[in-house]
């Protein structure tokens, strides 16, 4: 028997679109899985009703066939599915890890990221590495087709996921197909002020380079107050503010002494739209960890 914890992530970080990932401190999957003939799969926690079970219908499905590694699985999801926070990735990177252990498959993390994006393909239709990477190495990463790179950095941040759902497949609906050579241009110089930001562990340059002209504003048209929630933790110290993922979570980089007045507005600003709202102090952390086996 294997048990892994498995991070949150934030995905694109608003200039990265599919490119730009990183692990969240908390909140958390655990995956525990045990050998067995066949695969069968049991969820509890946050959402676990709405997850299939059943290994064709499951991210980790995808990742047992991939590793060839029959179990006896249970995830208990401390990530809300359609958050977007990398519910599915979180669990298919635990399994990933788990699996590779638990049967000696002697995978590396870096080879373990396209297996578990399969899963990924499972819920999103696409098997997109830019939640699974983190979820997998920990701190900042950047993927692309020739691979993966991350950084271990150091960044605080206030992750505020609304009580609504946008589901990854509606939020890839709305990207726009085209953007002008400014957006591009525009984008571009902020996706490098982010990564220098990250290399350097500075919130300042992080939050100056979240800020994205194109695939943004269309998905946060898709949250209730966003607008609202992306002011207040502005006015309250946020370095940069933006769309966590395909949404609904709102995540904010900012210096560790503002974490707790951030949080406090990005809740009240969704409360003052009637939508409930749950906020995690968190930062740039540490990816998949075995607890036991």
């Amino acid at each position: 028997m294997v048990t892994v914890r498995a991070p949150a992530t934030s995905a694109n970080l608003g200039s990265g679109f599919d490119v730009f990932g990183a692990a969240l401190s908390r909140p958390a999957d655990v995956v525990t899985v045990e050998r067995a003939d066949r695969t069968t799969i049991e969820v509890t926690g946050v959402g676990a009703q709405y997850i299939p079970e059943d290994p064709d219908g499951n991210t980790v499905g995808a990742v047992v066939e991939a590793l060839d590694a029959p179990a006896h699985i249970h995830i208990d999801k401390g990530v809300r599915p359609a958050s977007g926070l990398g519910s599915s990735a979180a669990s298919a990177a635990g399994a990933a890890v788990a699996l590779n252990r638990l049967y000696d498959r002697g995978y590396s993390r870096e080879e373990l990221v396209p297996i578990a994006a399969e899963g990924e393909a499972v819920v999103s239709g696409v098997a997109h590495s830019d939640n699974v990477a983190p979820s997998l190495l920990g701190g900042f990463t950047i993927t692309t087709t020739d691979g993966t790179h991350s950084v271990d950095a150091r960044v605080p941040l206030v992750v505020c996921l609304p009580d609504v759902a946008v589901s990854t497949r509606d939020a890839r609906r709305v990207v726009p197909e085209t953007a002008s050579m400014d957006d591009l241009v525009e984008t571009v110089g902020n996706a490098a002020t982010l990564a220098v930001g990250m290399c350097r562990s500075d919130p300042t340059l992080v939050g100056a380079g979240m800020s994205d002209p194109v695939v943004t504003p269309e998905r946060a048209r898709l949250i209730t107050g966003y607008d609202a929630v992306h002011d207040a933790a502005l006015a309250a110290g946020a370095t940069g503010v933006t769309v966590s993922g395909a949404g609904p979570a709102v995540v904010a980089a900012c210096r560790e002494r503002d974490r707790q007045a951030i949080a406090a507005a990005m809740l009240d600003a969704f409360a003052d739209a009637d939508i409930d709202a749950r906020a995690y102090q968190t930062r740039i952390g540490e990816g998949a960890t075995v607890l036991e086996e």
